[in-house]
Order: C-alpha cells, then structure tokens, then sequence
C-alpha cells in the first residue's frame, strides 16, 4: 500500500526531531579549516572512510595550503600523499584539476552554487551539498551511503539513486534542515544504525521506523482442547462383538 506525502513528510519531521535531541550538534568529521580544505577532504573522502581522509589531509595541506599551490603541484606528489585513500591517481589528478579550475575560472574561490560546484573535476552533487550546508550556510542535502540506507530503512523512499533520493527528501523537509538532517543521518547510520547489525534496542527512530529487527509482542493464543468424539451405538456393539469372539 503506497504511503501518502503527508504521511512521509510528517515521519520525516519526527526523524529529524528525535535525531535533534539525539545529537544536538550537527557536526561534519572532515577536518577542515576553510572551503577549500573541505573540498578536497570531500572529493578524497569517494570510497573511503572520514577517518583515513583525516590522516592524510594535515599533510597534504601542509605541502599545499591553498588552491594556487595545489594548482602548480606535480601529481605524481599528490599521489604519495593521498594514496592510503584508496584510488589515489583519480583523486590526485581530481585535486589538482580542482585546483586548478578554481584557479582559472572562479579568482581562487570555490563557488557557491551546485551548477558551478559540479563543473569541477570529482565533484558531484553529493560534494556540492556538503560544500554549499557545511561551509556555505546554504540549502543542499549530501545523499551519501548513510543518508540513503537509513532513509529506505525508514520507509522515507525506495529509490536507489542518490540524486533521486536527495529530491524525494528535499521535497519533506524546510530548506533551511536539508544539510544538518543529512549531517544526522550519517552520525545515527555511523553509531547505531549499522548496515549489518543496525543496534535496534538502542535506536530512538525504533518504534516509527518499518524495517527495525525487534520482535513484535503478540498475544499468545491458548489452545483449546477439541471434546473427544463420542462413539455411536453401533460402533460399541461391533467392537463388543469382536471381543467376544476372542
């Protein structure tokens, strides 16, 4: 039975109150500094963990603070830098292009806008809307892995495509909650609502959320005892009669 907009805009609403009391702070865990710095960390952050990216952007911006220097730097270098991130050519090549483009065409800023964000090289929606939420203060939901397993875990959407899922959200909730109900997802998927053994006992979104591992209480039906059939009058004559005979 298909679930009205208004039914899943109000779960979304409940969503994102529980998880407002659950992390009041809606933190993004790249480290950065400046928009740039989370540009980078996002674009190196593609197939791999917040974690791993956090121990390799010190050096990196280290070695190249700012996007003019990155724009200058030999790939090859960047590549040693970046490569426990896992498709380390890609994302060196990616960087600098980044870089460079940022260079070229926007004054050494990084824009603002999801139409100019995703012209540069690996950045795609999901790395324009952390850039535009995080950094910009502006409207943008980054559907990464988190953000679209918990949201079909909630019967939010069953769609698979991130940009589809970021629409169908985007279409529940305020403009102004796209980015931090994002930013809660990920932390909630990251802590409790693990793709293998999501921590159902622990979860506060437990009792609206359709797919949680918990068993139902039913009441446990008694079984009644049929009554014994009772035998004909025939049916005891024939049995006399064979005992007879013995």
């Amino acid at each position: 039975m298909a679930v009205k907009k208004t039914e899943l805009s109000k779960r979304a609403t409940d969503v994102l109150r529980l998880l407002k009391r659950e992390y009041p702070v809606a933190i993004c865990e790249l480290t950065h500094e400046s928009a740039f710095q989370l540009l980078a960390a996002t674009i190196l952050s593609a197939q791999c963990t917040d974690v791993r990216v956090n121990m390799v952007t010190p050096a990196l911006f280290d070695s190249y603070p700012t996007p003019a220097k990155l724009a200058k730097a030999e790939v090859a270098h960047v590549e040693q830098l970046v490569r426990s991130t896992g498709f380390y050519q890609t994302k060196a090549k990616n960087l600098v292009g980044m870089a460079s483009q940022v260079m070229s065409r926007f004054d050494g800023e990084v824009p603002r806008e999801i139409e100019d964000l995703i012209t540069l090289p690996g950045v795609g929606r999901k790395t324009a809307n952390v850039l535009r939420s995080v950094v910009f203060d502006l409207p943008g939901l980054p559907v990464d892995t988190h953000v679209g397993r918990l949201s079909r875990r909630l019967g939010l959407t069953k769609l698979e495509d991130p940009v589809k899922v970021e629409y169908e959200l985007n279409a529940m909730l305020p403009p102004p909650e796209w980015g931090q109900f994002s930013l809660r997802l990920i932390l909630h998927g990251r802590r409790v609502c693990d793709a293998k053994k999501p921590k159902c006992e622990e979860c506060l979104l437990e009792k609206l959320c359709p797919s949680s591992n918990l068993p139902t209480k039913k009441p446990v039906k008694k079984s009644v005892k049929k009554p014994a059939k009772r035998l004909g009058k025939t049916v005891i004559k024939k049995a006399k009669k064979k005992v007879a005979k013995k």
